[in-house]
């Protein structure tokens, strides 16, 4: 039997692209009416919230997947692929290409860890010939969602367990893997592997790896 082999996770947002993609998907919705002035404002506080680790992303994630409740997930899921092909996909960072590449041909498996929900993080994942994702998971019934989170969102030690899930799954050897992130939130995953990489971190990010003796890179 073949042993364990180390994976290379990439976190997405102000990582492999320079933005936060839901700040951008709050615009989207907001554009095709589907979103109130009063709740994109809402959302947008969230998210500047979010930024600074201010928040408890859970309770949120879990109020926000409510206005889903009833609606169509195939629908939903293909509204956002065309936008992550017309949106996302156009801000990837040519240097985060590049470790990927790096990464494939040193035969490490590769996923995307992210807070972003799956029907964004699916579709860039498999754009870039990825082996997997590990994102925060809505619950479906009969096709529809049911306002509920599937499991913790995929935000600072939830992202441990997403990743230990992609462990189980494709017999990964987590200790021995690397993670990409620019958040001092995935301090927990960060130190659950063996190689970290920060890279284009916020001030508290920076100032832990610079005490921890981390490897900080600039993406451009």
């Amino acid at each position: 039997m073949l042993a364990p082999r180390p994976a290379a996770f990439f976190d997405l947002d102000r990582t492999l692209v320079p933005v936060n993609t839901g700040r951008l998907f709050v615009g989207h919705m907001r554009k095709r009416g589907e979103l109130s002035m009063g709740r994109a404002l809402q959302a947008l506080t969230w998210l500047a919230r979010y930024h600074f680790a201010l928040l408890d992303i859970q309770a949120v994630a879990s109020r926000v997947v409510q206005v889903l409740r009833g609606q169509r997930e195939d629908e939903f899921a293909e509204m956002c692929h065309r936008w992550v092909e017309d949106t996302v996909l156009p801000r990837l960072l040519p240097e985060g290409l590049r470790k990927i590449e790096s990464h494939r041909k040193s035969g490490q498996f590769l996923a995307i860890l992210s807070t972003s929900p799956s029907y964004v993080v699916g579709p860039v994942a498999r754009s870039l010939g990825m082996h997997a994702s590990g994102a925060t998971t809505l619950e479906v019934d009969k096709g529809l969602f049911t306002g509920r989170l599937a499991g913790p969102a995929c935000y600072g030690a939830g992202k441990i367990h997403w990743a230990e899930s992609l462990e189980k799954q494709h017999r990964l050897n987590l200790d021995a893997s690397w993670f990409y992130t620019d958040s001092y939130t995935d301090l927990p995953m960060l130190e659950r592997v063996n190689n970290r990489v920060v890279v284009n971190p916020d001030p508290r990010l920076r100032r832990a790896a610079r005490s921890r003796g981390w490897s900080i890179e600039r993406w451009v």
